[in-house]
């Protein structure tokens, strides 16, 4: 026997529709994170998962679980990993910005603003500390100072560090685009191998990263000279440019500028057709890979039943539906994702032959359908009537030599059913449950069910299916 051709080879509207939802999330995710190392991960995780899924393909047991194992366990690196930066995105972003809006050209970034205000605080021959915390906590290292909550900008940091000001002589914490607190007191570092040039601001420095990832700017009122401190070195850099530049690779956070509309038009265009194109490919091969069969028993539905005909019989009560997909789509399968529908509408009364049928399934997207046993169905008709039959006792068993059972009444002696047509007109009399004569010892009433099968013929709404049996009994007269 040939298989059924798969009725889910056509993509339907809801497939095109979850590609394109999907790819316009993947391109926003995109234009969120462009130029972090968030991104940057992700595009290495994603080239895993690729690889993953070829070597599941072609059969490689062992670099297929492993590369399932990393991607698998992905998500939580990231979010633990790249939370800060993560969080500096997300933050700087309003709801427009973040569901539809592009980014508009090139604007002054906090990291900017310090590089320029370190270098003009250098040429006025300021001193200053500024900390840029990493991932690592800070709380047990540096003394709180005074809670400042104000925006970074080049006239703030130099009024913080003005030789006149309370609080100059302390670090300014900074995170992200704010200056949190200012007068903070750092570790100073304990080591007695620095040169004699270093002050305490380079000595505080050094404490501070020697026991942390954070980033420390330290601009020296006497020499003018502007240093970074991280990892446990001091580095002097030469201009603001360069110092722009560290501050980036340390927050993670990279904004390139555009050389033009044009050149950015371009950019999120090519974005958009590689969401579009990757998001297809994964749907192509989450839903299209037949990679195994499965076999689902489902059970029959019948619908738009007229209501003069009655279910009589049926050739099955569930059908066997064979299912090829992928192996994580098949495994996913619920039960109520699938159904077998028989329409009765067009029944008549007696034996009908329903094929089964396209109209018949419904399957969940991404598998197809390679066979179905039965092919055909068939669903015995008839019309509703009503009969009043006669109700017999069904006496079972020898009765006690010493008695004679004289009398016999049932009460009603007639029921009401209803049924099929074909059905009730073969029957003539409907028996009560048996009833064992050999316990009979004197005159009495019981009351008994009827024996009928309830699935075929059911009692009128006016009768009960129970009757009462009367008897009457005497000695046996010797002979």
């Amino acid at each position: 026997m040939d298989p059924i051709n798969p009725f889910q080879t056509a993509a339907r509207w809801q497939d095109l529709a979850d590609i394109l939802i999907t790819s316009y999330v993947l391109f926003r995710f995109y234009v969120l994170f462009r130029g972090t190392n968030v991104l940057r991960v992700l595009f290495a995780l994603a080239c895993i998962w690729f690889a993953q899924r070829i070597a599941t393909s072609a059969g490689f047991i062992v670099s297929g679980w492993i590369s399932q194992g990393i991607v698998a366990a992905a998500a939580l690196i990231i979010i633990v990993v790249f939370r800060n930066e993560i969080r500096a995105v997300l933050q700087t972003q309003n709801i427009k910005a973040i569901l539809w809006q592009l980014p508009q050209k090139k604007v002054t970034t906090p990291l900017e603003v310090i590089a320029e205000s370190a270098f003009e605080m250098s040429r006025r021959r300021i001193g200053a500390l500024i900390v840029l915390p990493g991932k690592e906590d800070l709380e047990e290292l540096v003394q709180h100072g005074i809670s400042w909550q104000g925006n970074v900008s080049k006239e703030m940091l130099m009024s913080v560090f003005w030789p006149d000001n309370p609080v100059h002589d302390g670090a300014a914490l900074i995170r992200g685009s704010r200056v949190q607190e200012v007068g903070c007191i750092l570790p100073l570092s304990k080591r007695d191998d620095l040169p004699s040039s270093y002050g305490t601001r380079h000595r505080a420095a050094l404490g501070l990263v020697e026991n942390s990832d954070a980033m420390v700017i330290i601009v020296s009122e006497e020499s003018r000279a502007v240093s970074t401190a991280r990892k446990g070195r001091i580095t002097e850099v030469a201009n603001k440019e360069r110092l722009d530049q560290l501050l980036r690779a340390h927050t993670g956070i990279r904004l390139k500028a555009r050389s033009g509309f044009m050149n950015e038009v371009l950019e999120f265009s090519l974005a958009g057709i590689l969401s579009v194109i990757i998001v297809t490919g994964i749907w192509f091969s989450i839903t299209r890979g037949q990679d195994i069969l499965g076999t689902f028993d489902v059970p029959v539905e019948y619908v738009n039943r007229t209501p003069q005909l009655e279910i009589m019989d049926t050739s099955v009560t569930s059908v066997e539906l064979r299912l090829s997909g992928s192996r994580s789509m098949i495994g996913a399968i619920r039960p109520e994702q699938l159904r077998v529908v028989v329409d009765l509408s067009q029944a008549v009364n007696g034996k009908n032959n329903i094929p089964i049928n396209s109209d018949n399934l419904t399957l969940p997207p991404g598998v197809a359908l390679n066979d179905v046993n039965p092919h055909i169905i068939e669903v015995s008709m008839d019309v509703l009537i009503e009969k009043e039959l006669p109700v017999q006792a069904d006496w079972v068993g020898t009765l006690n030599s010493a008695l004679v059972l004289t009398a016999v009444a049932i009460d009603p002696d007639k029921i009401n059913f209803v049924g099929g047509k074909n059905l009730l007109d073969g029957i003539r009399t409907v028996y009560t449950e048996e009833i064992p004569v050999d316990r009979i010892t004197q005159s009495t009433e019981i009351t008994v069910s009827l024996d009928f099968n309830p699935a075929k013929l059911k009692i009128s709404s006016g009768d009960k299916g129970k009757v009462t049996v009367r008897y009457a009994v005497m000695p046996r007269l010797p002979p």
